[in-house]
């Protein structure tokens, strides 16, 4: 029973957190009635609980994996009652960055998730389970949406000091609901850095989740203020415009990951920032609050598909290091909810306009777009090179004159030759004497005329012993249709061929008589 409420209230959790996470953004504009604020500190105190909430998440993805999902909850939750309070009774910028900072926890926990509940499903609902997770991101929803509301009744020393009652009723959930009998993993945190940090994809899908999940932190924390200054909304409705936003990324999270268990991964991550690249674009000619809705809903379905499909690659690639993966390339897409912020604020101090931020964003989407073709034909040819070197066939591969380019391991191991031996030669080199020159004009006439040819032949080994093959040939030929290389592959018959005589001598004549 107990395992079966864990994503139910895993992710319950993770709105939880990330409620608390939001909560000086979407109060800002309440706050900075009551505390002076100058302007060149107010992206600061918007992005920094990322901060924290970015750097913990390595530890908290690998203690997740020592100690088991419930007791980091628990840890969290009870941690957080401190700077909420100390928040709610703030009266100074420092106040509000100190509390600020160590808000960061409640965005933490996200990878506290997506390392436990994997161990509760198979692999090909990974991507689902993870995505319905990640729609715990609707916290920041939540509080960006209802927060201005009450504080427009209570004010926003009193709201803040209501996300204490949250947090309490959700320490008792976790100690009481939590699993205690999870898996545990516990391999030292440098050991599995060690394994994973020279692995290209590690890197890559960093800076997969820095772009999708970063814009969205960065949205959230950023469209708030920067609807009411730069198109002059109301507060509330900046914050529902907001809240409209973080849904829409929010409840794509998991259709992203259920699209990656049906579909080829890489292929959704091309289309996503194929998207990006144009909604960035349209972004940065500045344009009417139509248009620039649309392309931030564009961001929005691009952010919450990529987020649903890059943690179900994850595991994927990283099975048994997943917890300090997790923790890696979700810190990573914290900290792209950091940077765009205070880039966007020194960007706008220096000229004025959005423009070169947005324009950055549609750059670095293109090369992200880039680098996913690359690890899809690199993926398409690892599988290749995987099949080639591990079947049990000998392998030759030789150029339209007949000069071997290529061979597998088990051309080696039925052979004796090995590559240095055979590149550059004519398979030739291995025939023996009891096939008859017309024999092998008829075999190339065939392979002429039908593309392919497959029988027995004799060949020598490199210990010069004969040995009977079954061969196949065929030729490639490319889109033009012009022949480019031939593949030859063999398997050894000489035991067969040796039982089958074996037998024919050995049966007994049968007379008849007339």
């Amino acid at each position: 029973m107990i395992k079966k409420v864990q994503l139910t209230l895993q992710t319950l959790n993770l709105v939880v957190g990330f409620m608390v996470w939001v909560i000086i953004s979407s109060l800002m504009p309440f706050i900075s009635e009551d505390i002076a604020i100058p302007p060149e500190r107010l992206a600061i105190l918007t992005a920094i609980p990322v901060i924290l909430g970015s750097i913990l998440r390595i530890p908290l993805g690998y203690y997740a994996n020592v100690f088991g999902a419930r007791v980091i909850f628990l840890i969290s939750f009870i941690l957080l009652l401190f700077p909420v309070f100390f928040i709610s009774e703030a009266s100074s910028v420092m106040d509000l960055i100190i509390g600020g900072l160590f808000l960061g926890i409640g965005g933490a926990v996200f990878s506290v998730g997506v390392t436990s509940l994997p161990k509760y499903y198979p692999k090909e609902k990974h991507g689902l389970v993870n995505g319905i997770y990640g729609v715990g991101n609707i916290g920041t929803a939540i509080t960006t949406f209802s927060a201005p509301l009450v504080a427009t009744q209570i004010g926003w020393s009193a709201t803040v000091k209501l996300y204490l009652i949250l947090l309490l009723v959700f320490v008792a959930l976790n100690f009481f609901f939590g699993d205690r009998h999870e898996t545990k993993v516990k391999t030292p945190i440098f050991e599995q850095i060690k394994g994973v940090y020279k692995n290209e994809k590690l890197w890559f899908f960093s800076l997969f989740y820095f772009i999708t999940f970063g814009s969205f932190v960065a949205f959230t924390i950023y469209l708030p203020s920067f609807l009411v200054t730069n198109f002059g909304l109301e507060k509330v409705d900046a914050g529902m415009r907001t809240a409209g936003f973080i849904a829409v990324a929010t409840f794509l999270r998991p259709v992203g990951g259920w699209l990656g268990d049906k579909l080829q991964p890489l292929l959704l991550l091309m289309g996503t920032f194929l998207v990006y690249t144009i909604a960035a674009i349209i972004l940065a000619f500045s344009p009417s609050i139509g248009l620039y809705t649309v392309g931030s809903l564009a961001i929005a379905v691009s952010a919450g598909i990529g987020n649903g499909v890059i943690f179900k690659l994850v595991p994927f690639y990283f099975n048994k290091q997943a917890g300090i993966v997790n923790g890696i390339v979700s810190m990573m897409g914290g900290l792209g909810g950091f940077f765009p912020p205070l880039l966007l604020s020194v960007i706008y101090s220096i000229t004025g306009q959005y423009s070169i931020g947005f324009m950055l964003l549609s750059q670095v989407a293109l090369a992200s777009l880039v680098l996913v073709v690359w690890m899809y034909y690199q993926d398409r040819l690892t599988l290749d090179s995987e099949v080639f070197n591990s079947t049990g066939q000998g392998i030759l591969v030789t150029n339209v004159n007949g000069m071997i380019k290529k061979v597998n391991p088990a051309f080696t191991k039925l052979t004796g030759f090995h590559e240095d031996d055979v590149i550059g030669q004519n398979p030739s080199m291995m025939k023996s004497e009891r096939q008859s020159n017309d024999f092998y004009h008829g075999m190339w006439k065939d392979i002429e005329k039908h593309g392919m040819w497959q029988g027995e032949i004799w060949n020598k080994k490199k210990s010069g012993e004969e040995y009977l093959q079954w061969l196949n040939i065929s030729t490639v030929k490319d889109d033009s249709g012009e022949h480019v290389r031939y593949v030859g592959t063999f398997t050894d018959i000489t035991t067969q061929h040796t039982k089958r005589m074996s037998e024919l001598t050995e049966s007994p004549q049968v007379n008849w008589k007339v």
